[in-house]
């Protein structure tokens, strides 16, 4: 017999998937079924919490059942996330209507940061997610292992080209030509190091402080002979020495992992370490709410505790106002959301079709961490098209004296062959 209370949460449970764009049913741990005779998609509750955070409409928390689970799915998870918005029943990027509630989010969020973004807290966190397997991230990513968002300049572009597209056009909106010092923070795996090294003749340095893409970039500045054109240091962005100020800097996926609080730090840290005149691209992930730091109905905490712990996004508008009061000037602004949407959903597709690989390059940890990026890489798409998140591209520079030809005065020089 089911209790009354569980019989409450199935009724409201049931309203939500009446209420879905698509036929979807559920299956209890006793074998009783409701929902549509003829499914897109079923859930299967193995565990009676899952049932309460499917009636309550919390996301965030069904993810973390499906990780850990509690909850399986029968179906395509395109189909599952056209009818996550509707099972969601809110705005995640609008904060609690409680003012005391949000409040104490605040509160908690910054001290968190304070306790995650210390100099072996980032390290700890960008190990944590960097670190799972150089062989899983492989599987799923273009063969430069370009973890960011792709730029389908034309949309019959597959992502490997995306991805070329991409770090040309950072290239050159930052003007790259030989003999540039040339800084790129957070590295990644150095496609956007190599890429600047071999088309476009600069002395480029990557920092990271994964010490899985610290020995992989290494290796691939070797086999390309880019000895003394090319170095990744395993550093923190803090303690790179100023006294040898860059031409170009490239912050790629980087601000997401630095902290709200740290930003005013970053951006500072950023202006000394460019010469006068000289540029920088900020390329980065933003949240689709003014005040939200990440997405409610538990999105937000399910990244933090299965894929970006520390992260946080921040608003292009403060994104931008951050680099201004660090004496960076915004020269150009373009919005990239619906390419990232497009990139999560090769990613996603991609992993879907190596799942068997990915269980077997994973080991023992296979389950879990396979769960939490098909839940992440489908959601996170599905985020994109909603415009709960965003991906900007911001161009600055360090003001000189002189307005010359280094100062691009109109943007034709991003769209040249």
């Amino acid at each position: 017999m089911m209790a009354m209370a569980d019989r409450l949460f199935l009724q409201r449970a049931e309203q939500r998937l009446a209420a879905l764009p698509l036929p979807c049913s559920l299956r209890l741990p006793g074998g009783l079924c409701v929902g549509a005779a003829q499914p897109r998609f079923e859930l299967v509750v193995r565990d009676i919490r899952a049932l309460v955070h499917l009636a309550e409409g919390a996301i965030g928390k069904l993810a973390e059942d499906y990780v850990e689970g509690r909850l399986l799915i029968e179906g395509q998870l395109r189909d599952l996330m056209i009818a996550a918005p509707a099972l969601l029943g809110l705005d995640p990027t609008k904060g609690p209507s409680n003012s005391l509630h949000w409040a104490w989010q605040r509160l908690r969020l910054g001290i968190r940061e304070r306790i995650n973004h210390s100099l072996a807290g980032d390290a700890r966190q960008i190990r944590r997610h960097y670190d799972v397997s150089d062989d899983f991230y492989a599987l799923w990513l273009d063969p430069r292992r370009v973890y960011s968002c792709a730029y389908f300049a034309d949309p019959g572009m597959n992502l490997a080209q995306a991805q070329e597209a991409k770090l040309e056009h950072i290239c050159k909106k930052l003007m790259l030509k030989p003999g540039d010092r040339f800084l790129d923070i957070g590295a990644g795996w150095g496609g956007l190091l190599i890429w600047a090294a071999q088309h476009h003749g600069v002395d480029a340095t990557g920092i990271t402080l994964s010490r899985n893409q610290h020995a992989h970039v290494n290796k691939l500045i070797q086999d390309n002979k880019l000895q003394g054109r090319a170095r990744m240091l395993l550093q923190d962005y803090r303690q790179l020495d100023e006294c040898q100020p860059f031409d170009k800097v490239a912050s790629v996926g980087m601000c997401e992992h630095v902290g709200l609080n740290k930003l005013p730090a970053y951006f500072s840290k950023i202006h000394r370490l460019l010469k006068s005149g000289g540029m920088v691209m900020n390329h980065s992930i933003t949240s689709g709410g003014t005040d939200n730091t990440q997405l409610g109905g538990g999105m937000g905490d399910f990244i933090e505790k299965y894929i970006f712990p520390g992260g946080q996004l921040a608003h292009v508008s403060l994104m931008m106002g951050t680099m201004a009061r660090a004496s960076i000037e915004v020269l150009d602004v373009e919005c990239l959301r619906p390419h990232y949407a497009r990139t999560l959903w090769h990613w996603a597709d991609a992993l879907e079709a190596r799942l068997g690989e990915a269980r077997r390059v994973l080991g023992a940890q296979a389950d879990t961490v396979i769960r939490a990026y098909r839940m992440y890489l489908a959601g996170s798409a599905m985020g994109f098209e909603k415009g709960w998140m965003s991906l900007y591209q911001v161009l600055g520079t360090r003001p000189g004296e002189a307005l010359d030809g280094a100062y691009p005065f109109n943007r034709d020089y991003m769209y040249r062959p």
